[in-house]
């Protein structure tokens, strides 16, 4: 079993814009994460978070488990960028305050360059509240590649 590591480890997401609260699994290919939507704060609208925040838990998780594959080779998260999504679809206009989701990424490819597709939901309890292809990328060396200015 791989460790669970602090979400603070394994994100560079910090404050407020760290929407994740713990990583409850991760192997190779897969992370599952959870968190409870807050009463108040950054986005909440109406006693509830937008179902488009959903994006943004699920890169919160590919990063995660990022995070964690690198703590696990005795390294840092490193910076990594949301290029997009295909087929988001939400069940729902928003997550309600006080309920707990967990938010599952699977590696669908990864490639050498850094590019990644990940296919992702959201849960709450056992019902599947939110589905996505996630596409992401993670350069070798994020600080550089910023600096380049082709970010």
């Amino acid at each position: 079993m791989n460790p669970l590591y602090a979400i603070e480890d394994v994100v560079p997401h910090r404050q407020e814009m760290c929407l994740l609260q713990r990583v409850l699994h991760w192997d190779q290919d897969s992370i599952e994460a959870e968190l409870v939507v807050p009463g108040a704060g950054l986005f909440i609208e109406n006693g509830e978070m937008p179902a488009w925040i959903g994006i943004e838990y699920m890169a919160q998780a590919i990063a995660a488990w990022s995070g964690c594959r690198a703590r696990a080779a005795g390294a840092g998260p490193q910076l990594g960028f949301l290029l997009g999504s295909r087929r988001y679809s939400s069940l729902r206009s928003g997550f309600p305050s006080g309920t707990r989701l967990r938010v599952q990424a699977r590696r669908e490819l990864l490639g050498d360059n850094g590019l990644g597709m990940f296919a992702c939901r959201i849960l709450a309890g056992e019902e599947e509240w939110a589905i996505a292809n996630v596409s992401v990328y993670e350069p070798t060396d994020a600080k550089a590649y910023l600096e380049s200015g082709k970010a």
